[in-house]
């Protein structure tokens, strides 16, 4: 499941939709906040241009939101009914989750939402080698 090909690949790791050859990603590193979201200008592979159209990941706000509640549903069932903290703690348990994760959040809703519109090409592939 997770191999080229699959656009689980490409969303979890940030790979090019087209080609899942290059990150999309200026910088690997998730937590060097100024630069999370920063995008190439396009794949360097198949020359795939990550900037679709302006705005264009504006879309993956919708996709954030359901993302970001698949992440605070554990802490949230951990803290209130394993381990039986109060209301306040969970939330203190939730938000802290939540900014913790706001990086990984961003990035794979952007993932996300670029691999709606964009299917892996496996002649792309083969035009590279």
């Amino acid at each position: 499941m997770l191999k080229k090909g699959y656009k689980l690949y490409s969303i979890l790791f940030g790979k090019c939709p087209k080609c899942h050859e290059e990150s999309m990603y200026q910088e690997k590193n998730l937590y060097k906040l100024n630069s999370t979201l920063k995008l190439n200008e396009e794949c360097s592979h198949c020359k795939l241009n990550y900037h679709l159209e302006p705005s264009f990941f504006y879309g993956s706000m919708y996709v954030s939101y359901p993302i970001g509640i698949a992440f605070t549903i554990p802490p949230f069932l951990i803290s209130h009914f394993v381990c039986e903290a109060s209301l306040l703690t969970t939330f203190f348990a939730i938000t802290g989750t939540l900014i913790a994760s706001l990086p990984i959040i961003a990035r794979l809703s952007r993932n996300l939402w670029i691999n709606f519109f964009i299917n892996y090409d496996k002649d792309a592939v083969k035009k590279i080698k």
